[in-house]
């Protein structure tokens, strides 16, 4: 369990200040449904970043900062396939100051995350792992049991997600070993059947004097950067599932 100093207070916070023994109204304004709307614009994302970027390399032949180029290539893709007209923003290296450890540390920082518009300090994360192997795991790991089972990551929110970047492998034993390690059932998402996406269900472990959400469910995205895709089926996926996204909500 992370634990931390008392600290001051950033200036989102006090645009936007949380009563904190209201945590479990303030986890309903990331609803189940407008999580599903976000993580679809991540699955899109990834169709635009496979046609035009990893169909046309050999990603086992890159060396250097693998992840960090592949969250900055993948969230602008999530920005290309979102209207502007959601109820969320995206953006890439989030910091968490609410579970800075003091005033001076640098915040926890997330991959990618999407932030309310109605209020910035509620953020869905995600996270990421380059996965060289099916049973090279221990980074994905840590990063779930560490971080988001301790509240040190989406303090603020019942839900955030990891996304795994298979460099070689099979998705289907990517999952079974994840299942294994974590000691939780993986459960495939209803919105993603024909996606590699499931979820698991905790109970975190909460720091003293902390209200956060103790429930916590972590999506699971394996991201393949080596697989053969059509574009014309790929352009299709992008074209039905945005006529299929219910941005009223």
């Amino acid at each position: 369990m992370y634990s931390r100093i008392k600290r001051g207070t950033t200036i989102p916070e006090l645009r936007w200040p949380i009563d904190k023994s209201e945590f479990t109204e303030i986890t309903k304004e990331w609803s189940s449904d407008l999580i599903t709307q976000a993580l679809k614009f991540v699955w899109l994302g990834y169709d635009l970043l496979q046609d035009e970027v990893l169909e046309r390399v050999n990603c086992e032949q890159a060396n250097k900062q693998i992840e960090k180029t592949l969250n900055s290539l993948l969230e602008k893709r999530i920005h290309r396939v979102m209207s502007g007209d959601e109820p969320f923003d995206v953006q890439h290296e989030v910091p968490e100051c609410e579970t800075s450890y003091s005033n001076q540390a640098q915040p926890p920082s997330y991959d990618i995350a999407f932030i309310l518009r109605s209020n910035e300090t509620i953020i869905f994360p995600l996270e990421a792992k380059v996965l060289h192997t099916e049973k090279q795991l221990s980074p994905y790991i840590k990063e779930i049991q560490s971080n988001f089972l301790t509240c040190r990551y989406a303090p603020l929110s019942s839900e955030g997600g990891m996304l795994g970047y298979l460099l070689k492998g099979d998705c289907a034993k990517v999952f079974s070993n994840i299942e294994k390690a974590i000691s939780s059932p993986l459960i495939h998402h209803p919105s993603f059947q024909e996606r590699e996406h499931k979820t698991s269900d905790h109970q975190r472990i909460v720091p003293p004097n902390e209200s956060y959400p103790i429930k916590f469910r972590c999506h699971h995205l394996v991201l393949q950067l080596t697989k053969n895709s059509d574009l014309k089926q790929a352009q299709q996926i992008i074209s039905d599932e945005l006529e299929n996204i219910d941005l009223t909500n």
